[in-house]
């Protein structure tokens, strides 16, 4: 095994059992593995590294950071002090919430659909929120986006690289299928541990300002995303227009920015890794890169995919998108619920209390399988070569 695999497994294993230490963790995983390219790599060029890289790097520091001011407004719209009020009092009131998550991150970045969904389960459920649940408010952002391009970063890249929109689409067979898993039993333990408050508190005053605030910025990641693949300028550029006729909560950067930091470490971490090329386009490869989503950034695994072609394109989404929800750090959705939720960062308490996401990912991933069928799709942009040439 090379050297930069090892780093890279003993920060992640850092994080696994140093959980109040992670970002110091990430950031000595990192020197290490940078300072072995430099000086023992003959390969390894850090300009070109940063090169292909601070794209996506901007956007998800600029994302992460600004959904956070996102959700500090949504919240102090007063909205979910209202929320019970048409939520049903028992364990559907949960899964209902979860639902609206989902349906959420497919037009919305699955970030901004985890952190909205955090913060509403912040209030209905008291301040109390099993991590149990936290899992499966990430799993379902992550489901929701799964089969749309505007909805996950990792389904925006195929469509930025020729994918069709439509070939992501049946991601969502697997999601429906997900969500009736872990979403039943997700809420099932959340009832246990606090029920839903019953009753919307009285004398709740809507913030109108928070919302149109609230709806400016995700107006602008959506624009942003789809006419410059930049979504983090138009969330900040919202920010800064939203400011002049609202307060905004500026203290939610400073509680943001450790976990940001340590997502990117990881991110940087995992695209130094020498890894070339992946097994032959299947069904079993694209089963085993959900698993290997959940600690390896789905970011440089789909990249790898697009180069190589000959995936079933809505598979592939379902498999890297949702399977980074089964540890906390495999996703994006779980930095930022980790970011509110701080307990959400032990890796043991995660696969422990949300053991039933990994299960729903497997069951799904073959429901998916059985009801759709593995079509792959010929390399997209060799048939684009050859319209040019014919």
């Amino acid at each position: 095994m090379k050297v930069e695999f090892i780093l890279f497994a003993l920060t992640l294993l850092g994080v696994a059992l140093l959980h109040k230490h992670t970002l110091k963790v990430a950031l000595s995983g990192l020197a290490a593995v940078l300072i072995y390219k430099l000086f023992f790599s003959v390969d390894f060029s850090l300009s070109e590294l940063l090169a292909h890289e601070w794209k996506a790097l901007v956007n998800l520091f600029g994302l992460l950071l600004g959904f956070a001011i996102l959700a500090k407004q949504f919240e102090q719209s007063e909205i979910p002090r209202a929320l019970p009020k048409y939520l049903p009092d028992d364990w559907k009131g949960g899964f209902v919430l979860l639902l609206l998550i989902a349906v959420m991150s497919s037009f919305l970045d699955n970030i901004a659909g985890a952190m909205i969904g955090g913060t509403i389960a912040l209030v209905v459920f008291k301040g109390r929120v099993h991590i149990g649940y936290l899992a499966a408010i990430v799993a379902a952002s992550n489901a929701g986006g799964a089969g749309s391009v505007i909805g996950d970063t990792t389904t925006t890249m195929m469509w930025i690289d020729g994918v069709s929109a439509l070939d992501v689409t049946h991601a969502f067979v697997g999601s429906i299928a997900a969500i009736l898993i872990f979403g039943i039993i997700a809420s099932v333990q959340q009832d246990r541990f606090q029920r839903i408050e019953k009753d919307a508190l009285k004398n709740v005053k809507i913030d109108y300002k928070k919302i149109v605030a609230v709806l400016l910025i995700l107006a602008g990641a959506i624009a942003a995303n789809v006419w410059f693949d930049f979504p983090a300028a138009g969330v900040w550029a919202a920010i800064l227009v939203s400011a002049l006729f609202t307060k905004t909560p500026w203290k939610e950067v400073n509680h943001a920015l450790a976990g940001t930091v340590f997502l990117l470490a990881l991110v940087l971490c995992a695209s130094m890794m020498p890894v070339n090329d992946l097994p032959a386009a299947s069904w079993q490869t694209t089963f085993g890169l959900g698993f290997i989503s959940a600690v390896f950034d789905n970011i440089p695994l789909t990249a790898l995919a697009l180069k190589q072609g000959g995936y079933d394109w809505g598979i592939l989404a379902f498999a890297v998108g949702f399977g980074g929800s089964m540890i906390w750090f495999g996703s994006s959705a779980g930095v930022a619920i980790s970011n509110m939720f701080p307990e959400a960062k032990s890796v043991g308490a995660w696969i422990k209390n949300g053991w039933h996401v990994a299960l729903a990912y497997i069951i799904a991933f073959f429901v998916m399988l059985w009801v759709v069928g593995w079509n792959p799709h010929a390399p997209h942009k060799q048939n684009t070569q050859q319209h040019l040439t014919e």
